[in-house]
């Protein structure tokens, strides 16, 4: 019989974070070496311990954001044997490419539905701890319509020397600005800006509105966790 598979479980809420440990442990698959409820004390209990996989929130203190994410990078990075699954509320596809940024051994992202499956989390468990990788269904299909719409966007006409002058305008810089960031004379500036104008379908309006409608348009398609 094959050894218990040996995590760490990381969820702010009490109630939630012993059912799972609950639901593992009635598999006779999982042992669950400690639970935590900050992303602090996940990383303390991964290098007290050395866990086999962690099963951790997206979301814990103190900001209920991303520290799941975070905590999992830090993970990988120290531990790389450890294997991290993220259990998260929704199919975002902005939290799922944060969470991939990096690579994709070693981590999965799946939706806390999941935990009604059991055998799901045991898999899963058992994927990162190979260093392979699983995304939820539902996740893949966010990620697969995002995808569909940058591709149906405009700004996918868009040069990679345009994206970035582009990128540039929405930081608020101004030509002089950006031709000094990217190495460019302010004339080269200005025929990318006529060129992205052009494509975006805004070559007839005024020059100040047709900046701010490309922001806007680079705004609408990009996802802040995603184009840092």
């Amino acid at each position: 019989m094959a050894k218990p598979l040996r995590i760490v479980i990381a969820e702010d809420n009490y109630l939630v974070r012993e059912g799972i440990r609950r639901v593992l442990e009635e598999t006779g698959a999982v042992e669950v070496l400690a639970t935590v409820g900050t992303a602090a004390e996940l990383e303390a209990a991964v290098a007290r311990l050395d866990p086999d996989a962690v099963l951790a929130d997206i979301r814990m203190p103190p900001g209920h954001h991303m520290e799941g994410i975070e905590a999992a990078h830090a993970i990988r990075a120290r531990h790389p044997k450890v294997g991290v699954v993220i259990l998260s509320q929704h199919a975002d596809e902005a939290y799922a490419f944060e969470l991939l940024r990096q690579g994709t051994a070693g981590l999965a992202y799946l939706l806390k539905d999941r935990v009604a499956d059991p055998d799901e989390l045991v898999r899963a468990l058992n994927e990162v701890k190979a260093g392979r990788s699983v995304i939820d269904s539902e996740v893949v299909e966010a990620l697969v319509a995002h995808r569909a719409r940058l591709a149906a966007s405009p700004l996918s006409e868009l040069t990679p020397r345009e994206l970035d002058v582009l990128r540039a305008m929405a930081e608020g810089l101004t030509n002089a600005a950006i031709g000094k960031a990217l190495n460019l004379s302010i004339s080269a500036i200005e025929k990318y800006a006529t060129s992205i104008f052009s494509k975006l379908g805004l070559a007839e309006e005024a020059d100040t509105h047709r900046r701010v409608a490309a922001v806007l348009k680079f705004l609408e398609q990009r996802s802040p966790l995603t184009d840092r």
